[in-house]
């Protein structure tokens, strides 16, 4: 179970709607759904994966701290939500090695965990982000999703947890879950999909992969997600209003019984140590 910690304004969707220059004087709502969701996942006895961007790490460190303490998994999501797309390999290294070191500094724990924003990592990319991840200290990454997709996605690669560089044993990429359907792959794994299909469908999928295929899934959510009172943001195309606001309104309920039919946990105890990937190198 993983939650991306970004709060609504940050979504790369409102990227050419919302300057990054007007993000401090926008009202953040991270704290209150934050709050929910501890409380949500406490009451599952429920423990997850929170990767976490840098920016809110930094002004808002009680939910860090929060999280930390109830013992989920702290891991990095980047300093501000910036596509691996836009980076330079030197922007990138700066980026990851900055967020990582802040939120170990709040935390007062290793982060072992990064997730791209929006799943930018592609095929011209990979080679060089996962590098840079390896030689930062990451022991795992889970930002690629193997779907097709017009704004992410690596159709060909692994559905399952695989070690993406030839002689390295101790990182993985753990991609997003996907099912197949005649030959297709079908995103299966939370976000905007998880609101739209009915929850049946969802649960199916999970089941499938847990029981046929034998692998666990990995499921992610944003914060924002579980908030249908966040402010409206005006001028952003159909498809991006009904991709963001779709089934807002139904989505907790719809956590609560996803908590109750599968047994979840932490990215880091459910898979490096049956990868054998080492803490440290």
């Amino acid at each position: 179970m993983t939650i991306d910690v970004e709060d609504y304004f940050q979504v790369s969707a409102f990227e050419p709607h919302i300057a990054r220059a007007d993000w401090d004087r926008i009202p953040c709502r991270i704290e209150r759904n934050m709050d929910r969701i501890l409380a949500l996942l406490e009451r599952h006895a429920t423990r997850a994966t929170f990767f976490t961007l840098g920016w809110i790490a930094e002004r808002h460190p009680r939910v860090v701290r929060e999280l930390v303490a109830a013992g989920h998994e702290l891991a990095c999501h980047g300093l501000s939500h910036v596509r691996v797309t836009q980076q330079t390999p030197a922007s990138f290294r700066e980026d990851v090695r900055r967020s990582k070191a802040l939120l170990e500094d709040i935390g007062g724990v290793e982060v072992r965990g990064y997730r791209a924003a929006s799943y930018s990592l592609d095929r011209d990319n990979q080679r060089w982000a996962h590098e840079t991840l390896y030689d930062c200290g990451y022991r795992y990454s889970s930002s690629v999703y193997p779907v097709r997709h017009d704004l992410y996605g690596i159709p060909e690669a692994p559905r399952f947890a695989y070690r993406p560089l030839a002689g390295v044993e101790d990182f993985v990429e753990i991609p997003i879950t996907t099912s197949t359907l005649l030959g297709r792959r079908l995103p299966s794994g939370g976000g905007g999909f998880f609101r739209l299909y009915p929850y049946a469908l969802s649960r199916q999928a999970i089941r499938r992969i847990n029981r046929r295929e034998g692998a666990a899934a990995i499921f992610y959510f944003h914060p924002w997600e579980i908030d249908p009172d966040q402010p409206r943001v005006g001028g952003i195309p159909p498809r991006t209003r009904v991709r963001h606001y779709l089934n807002l309104s139904r989505t907790e309920a719809r956590l609560e019984r996803l908590l109750q039919d599968f047994h979840w946990g932490r990215m880091d105890q459910v898979f490096l140590a049956s990868q054998g990937v080492s803490a440290r190198r």
